[in-house]
């Protein structure tokens, strides 16, 4: 599905001044605020489209390049592309490998949420290089985990020996207590303090666990982070968190941190990065050498380039996790001026100038 466009969205031309972007901004903000009974998915469309025009260099792009300027090829499926300023992006890997990619742009309801009988939900966090968060990476987690007691294998009692009603709650996993008031009994129901909620206790507790039916144990887990995760992302492994006796293991969630490259910057699915080029270059044209993730690119430098240009390297940018395309890499060519010039070498400028002088045409310096 084709993206509309950022100043049709907002409602103004391509040569509206930042003033007018940002008042139709608020206008179309408030009209459509989710929270004033707005179109959610609409007031994400206005911001994505604000997020993009109020930033003159991301809007210098966009004139140039249109949305694959500014990582907002959604339609190829990138689950990060576009929205700018949103981090909270969850993966369930319940087998370790790719799952569903859940997003949650305005702050939605928590992923760590407990269940009755289910062990807790553990948090660690990796941290990875900007390559492999392009190509995608496997890493060992080595963790110390509550997991199921190897003596008893979780039922708390010692082995050999049964389990049997709790004489506390009656085998119910409460105890109600009555408290008098000024307007009657009122019954409380909690759980029960002696068996924990399960209805039974052991005739001999576990040697090894002490009726915990737990233990913790150095755990190593493979998980495999695919590629085009961004930095802040969370993918959650289900039922490797807390073991419990009786119940499910919780989830274990790991954050994803990703180390900073020396030359190349991300926004999106956009890869960015600067060259510096000399004026001879820049006035005649030529070929330059562009470092991107995949190695070495060559680039053409059109002459006449101006200082700041921004040209595409289509299909070397982040790889979109729903789709097999990838972004493209910005490069910005800066154009140096020589701030250290011999005798020979102001001559033969001086000798330029004086004949762009005896032009009647337009100056080449312009």
């Amino acid at each position: 599905m084709a993206q509309r466009d950022y100043y049709e969205i907002l409602g103004v031309s391509k040569d509206a001044s930042a003033d007018e972007i940002k008042k139709s901004f608020r206008r179309a903000a408030i009209e459509h605020h989710p929270d004033r009974g707005g179109d959610e998915a609409k007031f994400k469309e206005i911001n994505e489209a604000y997020e993009i025009l109020k930033d003159p260099a991301k809007r210098q792009r966009y004139d140039q390049f249109g949305h694959a300027g500014v990582g907002g090829n959604q339609g190829g499926g990138s689950g990060f592309g576009g929205f700018d300023g949103y981090q909270n992006v969850n993966f369930d890997f319940g087998d370790l490998g790719l799952g569903d990619i859940f997003s949650s742009f305005f702050g939605g309801g928590s992923a760590h949420s407990q269940q009755p009988n289910r062990g807790r939900d553990i948090e660690t966090k990796v941290e990875i290089d900007f390559e492999q968060a392009i190509f995608g990476t496997e890493v060992e987690l080595s963790l110390n985990l509550e997991d199921t007691c190897d003596h008893c294998k979780g039922t708390t009692a010692e082995p050999g020996h049964d389990l049997k009603t709790c004489a506390t709650c009656g085998g119910s996993g409460q105890v109600v207590r009555v408290t008098r008031t000024v307007f009657g009994n009122i019954q409380q129901a909690s759980v029960c303090p002696t068996c924990h909620g399960r209805g039974k206790i052991p005739e001999k507790v576990c040697s090894v666990c002490h009726g915990k039916g737990t233990q913790v144990k150095r755990q190593k887990i493979n998980l495999k982070i695919p590629a085009g995760i961004d930095d802040g992302a969370t993918i959650r492994l289900r039922e490797h968190g807390a073991a419990i006796a009786g119940g499910s293991k919780g989830d274990l969630y790991v954050n994803i941190r990703v180390k900073p490259h020396k030359q190349l910057t991300r926004e999106g699915d956009l890869i960015l990065s600067d060259e510096h080029i000399d004026i001879v270059t820049a006035a005649l044209g030529g070929e330059i050498e562009v470092n991107t993730v995949d190695g070495p690119v060559t680039m053409k430098i059109p002459a006449g380039t101006q200082s700041h240009s921004d040209f595409k390297l289509s299909s070397h940018g982040v790889p979109h996790m729903r789709g097999n395309t990838r972004g493209a890499h910005i490069v910005t060519v800066i154009v140096d001026t020589p701030t250290r010039l011999n005798k020979q070498q102001q001559d033969l400028l001086k000798d330029l100038a004086a004949l762009n002088n005896t032009n009647d045409k337009r100056s080449f310096w312009r």
